[in-house]
């Protein structure tokens, strides 16, 4: 039986309970810019990273100032960029210690850094392990050094094993390698070498993307009609399924493959809808079905100028739809009721039923998910859910 003091200690533990949030840390740096980079970033001097550092700092006191991070902790932080490794170590230092003071992060977060090969030394690495980060994503993208000339990447794949080594000496246990299918000059046998040498390494999670060549890169000029056309594209897909299932990895999004246990919990946040926080320079937020955005160039977010889009419920039942297809396992039908008061036949019946009689989607277990046939064409199928 409880007592009185049982009961009210339960109570101020649901009063004092902190809903998740997932933080985004823009670093908008890198030593070159690659040929088919479309990313918010730019080489810098060490003066402007510095000066960029300090406005992180100051962003992220304005938003604990302005009650915006009340009732709230840290499930997962990601740093991504550009290259956070370019970040000096007392640099990193400051970022973190301002986050933890104005936020609270939980003891079990995951919080994962970005960094190519050839950006980061072994003492560096130490150094970003002595500070809580315990998940590393490597932009490798292949392990072919001429793929590597032809993206435009600073690094070639010794580096590549080189940090890789480092990871495995200083005791990373939970690192995501970035790979990439159709790159100009890639063929099906040196992509499957990549694939070979990647999981040789045993990683604990793998992103696997098509280069989709963007308005206003280098490769736009280069392959106005694309790198590769859409039948080496798809077979390069399948075979990336295929092979990494075969190796024990499971696909748990359109691009992402994990060993059991090591889904990258920040990105599934976006892909439910989670809530989540970006500072930095064009960093995207979701909060209270706000969407936000910050200035994408240094001038307007200097001056702390921020977008805001209230969604309505169609906005975000969609999105809820088009986002949660990119999970193999979909969308379910009970977290949809819950979150809406409506069911998924009632709102999207009709295009359901069209894609189910299609053979694009599939419903199991009460979840609709995509089909093998349906992930080749998720684009088409995602968009009928945007009215």
């Amino acid at each position: 039986m409880r007592t009185g003091q049982d009961r009210g200690t339960v109570m101020n533990q649901a009063e004092t309970a902190k809903k998740p949030l997932a933080i985004y840390l823009h670093i908008p740096f890198c030593v070159r810019k690659c040929l088919y980079c479309d990313f918010l970033s730019a080489s810098a001097s060490e003066e402007q990273i510095e000066h960029y550092v300090n406005l992180l700092l100051r962003e992220m006191q304005a938003s604990a100032d302005s009650g915006q991070l009340q009732d709230y902790e840290a499930k997962t932080v990601f740093i991504g960029g550009g290259t956070p490794s370019l970040l000096s170590f007392r640099q990193l230092k400051m970022v973190l210690c301002k986050l933890k003071s104005v936020l609270p992060v939980c003891a079990d977060a995951e919080i994962t850094m970005e960094m190519n090969p050839g950006t980061v030394t072994k003492t560096q690495l130490a150094n970003i392990k002595s500070v809580g980060i315990n998940r590393i994503s490597i932009g490798v993208q292949s392990f072919q050094d001429g793929e590597l000339l032809a993206l435009g990447r600073i690094h070639k794949a010794a580096e590549a094993y080189r940090l890789w080594e480092w990871t495995e000496q200083l005791g990373f246990k939970n690192r995501n390698l970035d790979l990439m299918s159709g790159i100009p000059g890639q063929t099906e046998q040196t992509f499957r070498d990549t694939l070979n040498r990647a999981v040789s390494l045993k990683p604990e999670h793998l992103s696997v993307y098509s280069l989709i060549v963007e308005e206003g890169t280098p490769f736009y000029e280069m392959y106005p009609d694309g790198a590769v056309d859409e039948e080496t594209d798809r077979r390069l897909y399948a075979l990336t399924g295929a092979f990494l299932r075969a190796q024990g990895y499971e696909r748990y999004e359109i691009s992402n493959y994990a060993k059991e246990g090591y889904a990258c919990r920040h990105n599934l946040t976006y892909w439910t809808r989670g809530e989540y926080l970006g500072f930095g320079l064009g960093a995207a937020s979701l909060m209270k079905d706000v969407r936000l955005r910050n200035a994408p160039d240094m001038a307007r977010y200097e001056k702390g100028i921020i977008e805001r889009e209230a969604l309505s419920e169609e906005d975000c039942m969609a999105e809820m739809m088009f986002l949660g297809l990119r999970l193999i396992r979909g969308v379910s039908e009970q977290a949809f009721y819950a979150r809406f008061g409506k069911s998924l036949d009632e709102v999207y019946g009709d295009v359901l039923k069209k894609h189910m009689k299609n053979g694009l989607l599939e419903y199991k277990d009460g979840f609709f998910f995509l089909t093998e046939r349906g992930l080749d064409v998720s684009n088409y199928v995602m968009a009928d859910f945007i009215k």
